[in-house]
């Protein structure tokens, strides 16, 4: 089991990678998940990240702070909306039990960044 947490932990760690460079693909929740799923399959890998000199500080101030900037939220739920929005209309359109499913999950989600406090 420890090996699976620590895969799914670097392909999420990869994904936050790729999320520095890329604008569309948000880089702490990514992040947040590789320190999660490192924590429960290995200790070396889960200091490792903690103490990344770039990676670190994306997860530590978030633990630490609990907030987020502005510019964060407000580009989080702009690309959480308008995708869920897309494939709510586009993609499951007709299958209104998914459609109910997506929208309640991006709703949660808007719920819970809204709720963190906005970084100065």
């Amino acid at each position: 089991m420890k090996i699976i947490l620590a895969t799914f932990g670097l392909i999420s760690l990869a994904l936050g990678i790729i999320g520095i460079f890329v604008p569309l693909l948000p880089t702490t929740p990514f992040l947040l998940l590789s320190a999660a799923l490192f924590s429960k399959s290995s200790t070396r890998l889960y200091a490792w990240l903690l103490n990344h000199r770039v990676l670190g500080k994306y997860i530590k101030s978030y633990r630490e702070e609990k907030s987020i900037p502005l510019k964060v939220k407000i580009t989080a739920l702009v690309l959480l909306w308008g995708s869920i929005g897309f494939s709510i209309f586009f993609v499951v359109y007709g299958k209104w039990w998914l459609q109910l499913l997506l929208f309640t999950i991006a709703a949660g989600v808007t719920i819970h960044i809204l709720s963190l406090k906005t970084k100065k």
